[in-house]
């Protein structure tokens, strides 16, 4: 990781501790479901003196490596330690995201509910398991390609929407695990995930399969699991959304392969 980048994730960790408030398959069988219901170790140099014959000249002193740079389970273990909001009190456990190094799509949705909440996973209850078939009708999986975070940690109580210093509170965390994860393209769930990191108002109806940039990462917005647990007839449109997002990773991947 170079010097640069290091910077960048320290930044983004520092802003962040300004909130501290010291609280302590078969692809057709995937859609109609759907429809249906570089860090190298650190070298540890002996500080002991290395005895030099007389007649030679005293040995260069050379620094020992330093650490290239927070990593993610590095970055996780902060986020788990996390009381910078009033969400910390009421919370049974910190869900900063699960998935794999280096995704292809990082998905990122508003806040755990109440089985992410009691597990520390997140997207497990109703809203995770349709989005597990959304992502696997597009060829897409936590387990193999994808990262799944949200935009606040912690539940907000009765599954409220977060509020907006809660969401501050949390947002450097999400800035660093995109910075690490460096993801092809980003899929926001809902209005408020693509509201934060456009830091923008956003209508999801008039926004969702549109295509936003996040430091040249590619973003869409869709409707959120849950809402199309309430409303089927916007799975519809999702689906639409979902097929015009793999295009265009399809592409991504094409050019960079």
């Amino acid at each position: 990781m170079k010097a640069q980048e290091k910077e960048l994730i320290y930044n983004l960790l520092k802003t962040a501790d300004a909130y501290e408030l010291g609280y302590t398959r078969d692809k057709f069988a995937s859609v109609m479901q759907f429809f249906d219901d570089e860090e190298a170790p650190s070298v540890e140099i002996s500080s002991e003196p290395v005895p030099v014959p007389v007649s030679e000249p005293a040995p260069i002193s050379v620094p020992a490596p330093q650490k290239s740079g927070m990593t993610l389970e590095e970055l996780n273990a902060k986020i788990l330690r996390c009381t910078r909001c009033g969400l910390a009190r009421t919370r049974n456990n910190v869900v900063p995201g699960m998935g794999v190094l280096n995704p292809q799509v990082m998905v990122i949705g508003e806040g755990p509910g109440h089985d992410e909440d009691m597990q520390g996973l997140p997207f497990v209850g109703k809203a995770g398991l349709l989005l597990d078939k959304m992502l696997n009708a597009i060829q897409l999986d936590r387990k193999t390609n994808c990262y799944i975070a949200n935009v606040v940690k912690c539940r907000p109580p009765e599954n409220r929407n977060p509020f907006p210093d809660e969401q501050s509170a949390c947002f450097s965390f999400l800035e660093a695990q995109i910075h690490l994860l460096k993801p092809k393209m980003i899929l926001c769930m809902g209005k408020i995930s693509i509201e934060k990191l456009m830091n923008q108002s956003v209508s999801i109806n008039a926004s969702h399969g549109q295509f936003f940039d996040y430091n040249g990462i590619p973003v869409m917005p869709t409707y959120h699991p849950s809402a199309l647990l309430r409303n089927e007839q916007l799975k519809r449109p999702a689906w639409e959304d979902l097929k015009k997002f793999r295009v265009r990773l399809n592409d991504l991947l094409r050019d960079n392969s």
